[in-house]
């Protein structure tokens, strides 16, 4: 009986590459609007590199650029570029199609429902509560809970003993294969391959399940619970079967 749901955010709940690429496009437009002398795509490698070289959550990109190409920080550069990231942000930040219903759905069913992400946590929360799915989940995990990230053990480990479910009565869905699905199976979790959000041209997911659309968890937990099942089927069975 699976009696919780965990998420991974990013890619998973919310298309996050979309809007990080938006909201960088838009950072560039505001600095060059505000005078920098560099080109679009030199400005677009040079970001490029800084997230490359520090993560995609690093949150001083734009001052580290400026420094490192100039040797000092123009304060309107550095505002204007600020600014016109947080406004696409905000307006690119949106949900995949039908995940607020999936929520529901399994919210009505009685499952808990956790999130498990290697973002830090005030980013995590921004996003939620962009989202306004703050209120939605009985268990929020990140990296600054455990400071380890997926596949370690440990942040599955914390958002089950957070639930208060065992393993098999779990099920785990995120778009990373190597992360998600290989650290929940190693605790005995059910998995789930969010496909829609894969970024990595994904050959072989190694999950129980591979999903096209995040609605069909629906679907797949009322199977695994001995429901009847109306809201379609998965794509393909438990993968080995």
């Amino acid at each position: 009986m699976i009696r919780a749901i965990v998420f991974d955010l990013d890619n998973t709940l919310t298309d996050f590459m979309r809007m990080k690429e938006a909201a960088i496009q838009a950072a560039i437009g505001g600095m060059i609007d505000a005078g920098i002398r560099m080109s679009r795509e030199e400005l677009r490698e040079r970001v490029r590199a800084v997230y490359d070289e520090r993560g995609l959550e690093f949150q001083n990109v734009f001052d580290e650029l400026l420094e490192r190409e100039f040797g000092e920080v123009d304060p309107k550069i550095l505002a204007s570029g600020i600014v016109a990231y947080r406004r696409a942000r905000e307006s690119e930040l949106v949900l995949y199609p039908r995940a607020q219903m999936t929520l529901l759905e399994l919210a009505k069913r009685g499952l808990k429902l956790g999130v498990v992400s290697d973002a830090p946590r005030f980013q995590v929360w921004l996003r939620l509560c962009s989202l306004g799915l703050q209120h939605l989940f009985d268990a929020v995990v990140t990296f600054d809970d455990t400071g380890k990230r997926k596949p370690d053990a440990a942040p599955f480990r914390e958002v089950l003993r957070r639930l208060g479910v065992e393993p098999r009565e779990s099920l785990m869905i995120g778009d990373w294969a190597e992360r998600d699905v290989v650290g929940a199976k190693s605790l005995g979790m059910t998995t789930v391959f969010a496909r829609y959000g894969d970024t990595f041209d994904t050959k072989e997911s190694g999950a129980d399940y591979d999903v096209d659309d995040v609605f069909k968890l629906v679907s797949i937990v009322d199977q695994l619970n001995g429901r009847d099942g109306t809201s379609g089927s998965p794509t393909g069975g438990p993968h080995g079967q």
